[in-house]
């Protein structure tokens, strides 16, 4: 019985955790992706303004 004890708590806690993960990346997803396309719009543009000699 306390091996199923410590099973049911292994999962209780993978569970929870799983859900924070899921909850952080719910909350900040949209500016890590605003982020990411800033910087790749920025890149593009900065490489078709290079003026050769």
């Amino acid at each position: 019985m306390k091996e199923a004890t410590g099973e049911l708590n292994m999962t209780v806690v993978t569970i929870v955790l799983i859900g924070v993960i899921a909850a952080f990346f719910a909350f900040f997803w949209p500016t890590i992706q605003n982020t990411i396309q800033n910087t790749w719009n920025d890149n593009a543009t900065s490489q078709t303004d290079v003026k050769f000699k």
